[in-house]
C-alpha cells in the first residue's frame, strides 16, 4: 500500500485521558487525519468505567488534571468519580476531540507493514484500518479480574465486580460477602455495610490506610482560582511537591531515606489505633509488609466499619464457593446470596499488557517477547522493534503520584520525537536497542535502591510486581526527572527512516 492511501495518519487505542492527551498532541502539531477508538460506550477510560458508590480519586484534585488545562471547580480535596468523568467531557469538548472518537469498538489486533512502514489495526466489526502511527493508550487498569477460586463460576446468587457495578440492585438486608480489600474496597464498603443484613470481607493482604482529610473547596476559593489561574497552579505546585515527598520520595529512595516509609507507616498505624480498638482486629488490619510495597490509600470510615455489628473480617483463606455460601481452609462455611468482587484488574496477564496482540518487525509479538525477555522499553513509551509505535503504558511507565504527570511526560516526548520526524522528512521512528538499554540500565541500578529491594515486599500481593519479580510498572525516577528527560534525551536514541 503507497503512504498516501493510508485512512489515518495516527490511531490511537483508547479515550481516557491518556489517548485525549495524545491526540491534543498530535493535533496541536499538525495531525488531523486521527482515528481514536474505545470499546467502551463513551470516553474517560477508567472513570467510564468503574461507577461504584463512593468511588473517589485518592489525589488531591488541584493536581487531578492537565496543567494545561486545570479545573477551577472541583468541589472537594479529592474529587468524586462523577466529577472527573465531567471533567474528561469538558476536554473532549473544548479540544474537539469527539470528532476523532469511536466508541464500541474492540481492536483484535496490530501488526506492522515493515515495507510500507505502516501500522495495520484489525478492529473486532468492519474492515482493517491502516495509519502511519499507532498510539496504545489502554490503560494499566482495564481487565477486570475474576479471583482464581474454585467454585466462583457456580455461585448462583448476586455477584457483582466493582468495574461492572449494579447500580439498579438493591443490597438492603441482604447476607454479602465482599473479597478484597485495596483501594477499591476501602471506598465500597462502608457504603454497603450501612445497608446489608450482614457482610463477611474475605482478606488477603490489608492495606496501608492514611486519614483523610477531604474538605468541600468553598465557592470563593473556586471563583478565585477561575479569575487567577496562577493561583491555582501555585497551590498545585505546593500540593505536588508534599505528595511527591509522601509518595515518591520514600519509595524510590527507600536506602537512603528509610525513615521517611517508617513515618508513613506510623502515621497509618496511629489512623489504625484511633478507629479501631480490638487489639487483635488491629493485628489483622496492620499491614506485615513495608510501606511502598503496595498502593497505599486514604479513608476515614473504612476501618471503624469493621467496628459493626454485622460486618467479619476473615483471614483465614478462601478453600471454595459454593452456589450459596463461601467456604475457608478452617471449614467455616459462611451463606451469602451476594457476593462483591473487589478483586482489581489484570495487569500483566495477556490481553492487557498489551491489551490485544501488536506485531511489529520479524512478526514479533510484544506481550510474548516481553514476557519472555523482561519488561522493558525506552522511556517508558517506545520499544525496539515497534516503529511508529507509542505505548503509553509500557514497562517504567508510571511516573510520580499522578497519572496526569506522567501523560504529559508522554505528551512532550511524542513532541520531540514527532517533531524530528517531520523535520527530516522520514516516514517512521524507532528507538535503538542502545538506548532502551541505557534507560533500562538506570532503572534496575534505581530499583537497588527503592523499598522494593531494601525492605519487605514478600507479602504484600503487588500488582507492581511483574512474573519476573521486577517492579517493572513505575519509573523509578522522580516526576521532575521524567519530565527533563522527555524534554533533552538524545535525539539520536531514535532512527529516522
Amino acid at each position: 500500500m503507497k503512504p498516501t492511501n493510508l485512512d489515518y495518519e495516527a490511531l490511537i487505542v483508547g479515550a481516557g485521558f491518556g489517548g485525549m492527551g495524545a491526540a491534543i498532541q498530535l493535533n496541536q502539531m499538525g495531525m488531523d487525519k486521527i482515528l481514536m477508538l474505545d470499546r467502551e460506550k463513551d470516553l474517560g477510560g477508567t472513570w467510564q468505567i468503574n461507577r461504584y458508590p463512593g468511588l473517589q480519586c485518592d489525589v488531591p484534585s488541584v493536581s487531578y488534571s492537565y496543567s494545561f488545562e486545570p479545573n477551577p471547580y472541583w468541589s472537594q480535596r479529592y474529587a468524586s468519580g462523577p466529577e472527573i468523568k465531567a471533567y474528561a467531557n469538558h476536554v473532549a469538548d473544548k479540544y474537539r476531540l469527539r470528532r476523532f472518537m469511536r466508541f464500541n469498538t474492540s481492536v483484535e489486533k496490530a501488526a506492522y507493514d515493515e515495507g510500507g512502514e505502516f501500522w495495520t489495526i484489525y478492529p473486532s466489526e468492519g474492515k482493517p484500518i491502516t495509519a502511519r502511527i499507532l498510539v496504545l493508550a489502554t490503560g494499566y487498569l482495564s481487565q477486570p479480574k475474576k479471583p482464581d477460586i474454585a467454585g466462583v463460576d457456580s455461585f448462583a446468587g448476586k455477584m457483582i465486580h466493582t468495574a461492572d457495578w449494579d447500580h439498579d440492585y438493591d443490597f438492603t438486608g441482604t447476607r454479602a460477602a465482599m473479597i478484597g480489600t485495596g483501594a477499591t474496597a476501602v471506598q465500597v464498603l462502608p457504603i454497603i455495610a450501612e445497608k446489608v443484613d450482614s457482610i463477611a470481607v474475605y482478606q488477603r493482604t490489608p492495606i496501608w490506610v492514611f486519614p483523610k482529610n477531604n474538605p468541600e473547596i468553598p465557592p470563593r476559593i473556586q471563583k478565585i482560582y477561575s479569575r487567577f489561574p496562577a493561583t491555582q497552579a501555585a497551590v498545585r505546585r505546593l500540593s505536588d511537591k508534599a505528595m511527591e515527598m509522601m509518595m515518591v520520595t520514600a519509595v524510590l529512595h527507600g536506602k537512603k531515606f528509610p525513615f521517611l516509609a517508617r513515618g508513613a507507616e506510623k502515621v497509618c498505624r496511629n489512623h489504625l489505633e484511633n478507629q479501631v480498638p480490638d487489639p487483635e482486629l488491629r493485628r489483622k488490619l496492620t499491614p506485615d509488609y513495608s510501606f511502598g510495597c503496595k498502593r497505599p490509600t486514604f479513608a476515614n470510615d473504612y476501618f471503624q466499619t469493621f467496628n459493626k455489628s454485622n460486618v467479619e473480617l476473615v483471614t483465614d483463606p478462601i478453600d471454595h464457593i459454593e452456589a450459596d455460601a463461601i467456604v475457608t481452609k478452617d471449614g467455616t462455611r459462611r451463606e451469602i446470596d451476594t457476593l462483591v468482587l473487589a478483586t482489581g484488574f489484570n495487569l500483566w496477564q495477556k490481553g492487557n499488557f498489551p491489551a490485544f496482540d501488536v506485531i511489529g518487525r520479524k512478526g514479533t509479538e510484544l506481550g510474548d517477547w516481553w514476557y519472555r525477555n523482561r519488561y522493558q522499553s525506552y522511556e517508558g513509551i517506545t520499544v525496539p522493534g515497534f516503529p511508529n509505535l507509542f505505548n503509553l503504558h509500557s514497562p517504567y511507565s508510571y511516573s510520580g503520584f499522578c497519572y496526569f504527570n506522567t501523560i504529559e511526560i508522554h505528551m512532550k516526548h511524542m513532541e520531540r520525537v514527532i517533531g524530528e520526524m517531520k523535520r527530516r522528512g522520514a516516514k517512521g521512528f524507532e528507538v535503538t536497542r542502545e538506548a532502551e538499554q541505557r534507560f533500562m540500565e538506570e532503572m534496575w541500578a534505581n530499583a537497588d535502591k527503592s523499598v522494593f529491594a531494601t525492605t519487605n515486599c514478600a507479602t504484600a500481593n503487588s500488582y507492581y510486581f511483574n512474573p519476573h519479580g521486577e517492579v517493572a510498572l513505575l519509573r523509578l525516577t522522580s516526576e521532575r526527572e521524567g519530565m527533563a528527560n522527555a524534554k533533552r534525551f538524545p535525539i539520536d536514541s531514535y532512527a529516522f527512516e
